[in-house]
This record gives C-alpha cells, sequence and structure tokens, in this order.
C-alpha cells in the first residue's frame, strides 16, 4: 500500500507539471477544444491578409508586366528557385505551392509582429502578438512538412526507401528513425523561439528609449523575421529534396 501510494503521489507531481503555463492565454473552446483564442484571432488576420494581397495583385494583369506587377511576379519566381534550388530540377515542380504557403505565411505573420501594434488591442486574459510567437502554430506549421517528406521519399522510391535507415551501417538504425522525429521539433523550436527572443530584445529597448530606439529596432525585427520565414522554407524543402534522393 506504501508503494501505491508513492505512485500515486508521484504521478501527480506529473499532471501538476503539465498543467504548468507560460504567461496567460486568451482561451475559446472551439469544436469541443479548448483553443488559444489569440493565436487564432492572429492567425487568421494573416489569412485574411495573404488572400487580399492576393485577390489585388492578380487584378488587371498586362502581359507585359510593368509596375508593380513586376514585383508580384518576383515572388512566385523567388519560391520557385527556392524550391529548385532544394529539391532538384526534375522533381520541384509539385512542391512549389506548398514551400510557398510555408514561407509566405510564416513571413506575414513574422512581420504583422514587427509592424503591427498587437499589444494596443486589449483582451480578457493574455494579450495579441505575432502567431508564430505562439509554439502551437509553429508545431502546426512543422508537422506538414514532416508528413511532406515522409511521403515524398516513399512515393518516389518506394520500399526501398526504407534502406536508407541502415546506411551506412545498421548500427544506426535507432539513430536515423529519431531523426525523423527531431526534424519537426527543431523547425517548431527554433522559429517560435526565435520570434519570441525578437520581441522581447525589440520590446525591452523601446520601453526604455521610447522616441529614439523604435524605428531602428523596428528594421531590425524585419529583418530576423524575413530570414527566420527563409530558413524555414529552406529547411522544408531541403528535407523534401533529401527524403526524395535517399541519402543524408
Amino acid at each position: 500500500m506504501h508503494n501505491i501510494a508513492e505512485i500515486s503521489k508521484t504521478f501527480n507531481h506529473f499532471f501538476e507539471v503539465s498543467n504548468v503555463e507560460v504567461g496567460q492565454h486568451f482561451y475559446r473552446e472551439l469544436g469541443g477544444f479548448q483553443v488559444h483564442a489569440q493565436v487564432l484571432i492572429t492567425s487568421w488576420i494573416v489569412i485574411a491578409i495573404l488572400l487580399g494581397l492576393a485577390i489585388l495583385a492578380t487584378q488587371d494583369l498586362q502581359t507585359i508586366p510593368s509596375g508593380g506587377q513586376n514585383f508580384v511576379e518576383y515572388i512566385p519566381e523567388f519560391i520557385r528557385d527556392l524550391t529548385r534550388t532544394q529539391i532538384g530540377e526534375e522533381e520541384y515542380r509539385p512542391w512549389v505551392p506548398f514551400v510557398g504557403t510555408m514561407f509566405l505565411f510564416i513571413f506575414v505573420s513574422n512581420w504583422s509582429g514587427a509592424l503591427f501594434p498587437w499589444r494596443v488591442f486589449e483582451l480578457p486574459n493574455g494579450e495579441l502578438a505575432a502567431p508564430t510567437n505562439d509554439i502551437n502554430t509553429t508545431v502546426a506549421s512543422a508537422s506538414p512538412t514532416s508528413v511532406a517528406y515522409s511521403y515524398a521519399g516513399p512515393h518516389k522510391k518506394g520500399l526501398s526507401y526504407s534502406g536508407k535507415y541502415i546506411q551506412p551501417t545498421p548500427v544506426l538504425l535507432p539513430i536515423n528513425i529519431l531523426e525523423d522525429f527531431t526534424k519537426p521539433l527543431s523547425l517548431s523550436f527554433r522559429l517560435s523561439g526565435n520570434i519570441s527572443a525578437d520581441e522581447l530584445v525589440v520590446a525591452v529597448p523601446i520601453s526604455l528609449v521610447p522616441l529614439v530606439i523604435p524605428i531602428p529596432m523596428m528594421f531590425l525585427g524585419l529583418f530576423t523575421s524575413a530570414i527566420q520565414a527563409l530558413i524555414f522554407a529552406t529547411l522544408a524543402a531541403a528535407y523534401i529534396g533529401e527524403s526524395m534522393e535517399g541519402h543524408h
């Protein structure tokens, strides 16, 4: 009975740890699940911005581009070149929409945190911030990447794809399997951690010297936010390309 009581006490400690939260959150029920409403609000705003820009950018297109149309056409060209570089000339085309979606959503999400005064809008609990500031958003972005490269390799190579797990020696089988789980974790934690740290680094000097610091620090935030979006999209495409190549 004493052992059972000790085991029960240990499990109670685990449950207490699982309830620990970082900061406050604005909870709402959605489909029977409790969600962070502040993340959904900012995510929907980012999606609305992307849809609005896409509609505006495709109005009155000319055969010979000029002015803003040149910039609009540069964006898919940039994403296409990025995907082709990481995946390869023969296989990259079907993956351009996926890589482009990841890049644009994360790019606009990151920039929204650097440009929008989210904290002006008060909530009953928590505060609005860039969607990628929340680990749930970055995990949700990294999970499709994991599914994509887990599908791409077997789809191209069939059963022979499983041979990569015993290369260069069968001794590395557990490590090679573990690598497939660590890739989405590294993507999600890297993005969330860097965006959170960037917002903190910018917020502290602005709160101390609000009349001098804001503009230079804002440019720094825009630069680092763009770099993080580029890193995420590049790694996502690289993982897909690596999966189809079948080697490390």
